[in-house]
């Protein structure tokens, strides 16, 4: 079994509806990756896909994947949270899971992964490289 130290939440994105195909094909076919990019996809209605199996790792954060599970909620377009209440119960209950089976590992957002330009010790927002998730994760699940 991997090492695993982060627990790493993603939006898609874009809009809730997105079909997974379309999501594999376009890790596939325009990004080019021999790996999806998530190890679960939430639905709007909550439903949680597992799309690769957590023994392997996926290309969800640069020089991150080798010890990271990501979880990802389709949605988050336009930079902002749209997360059902369904997703929001299904993430938070993917989370407290995988916490019992890696009670070392961190929870963070995408953009927690962001470089320190400053070198102030904090990613804040103008460092963000990308919006996702939309929210807080670290203030959000600090209770996991």
């Amino acid at each position: 079994m991997r090492k695993i130290d982060w627990l790493v939440v993603h939006c898609t994105a874009g809009p809730q509806d997105q079909k997974t195909t379309d999501i594999k094909h376009y890790w596939a076919k325009v990004l080019g990756w021999k790996s999806y990019g998530y190890h679960y996809l939430i639905n709007k209605d909550g439903s949680v896909e597992n799309i690769t199996d957590i023994s392997k790792p996926t290309n969800g954060v640069k020089g991150f994947n080798a010890n990271s599970i990501h979880i990802c909620y389709k949605g988050g377009m336009n930079g902002k949270d749209t997360r059902t209440n369904e997703q929001k119960a299904s993430l938070e209950r993917v989370l407290k899971l995988l916490k019992v089976q890696f009670p070392q590992a961190k929870i963070r957002g995408h953009r927690d992964f962001s470089p320190d330009k400053n070198r102030d010790g904090k990613i804040t927002p103008n460092e963000w490289i990308k919006l996702c998730p939309c929210f807080d994760c670290i203030h959000e699940y600090k209770h996991l």
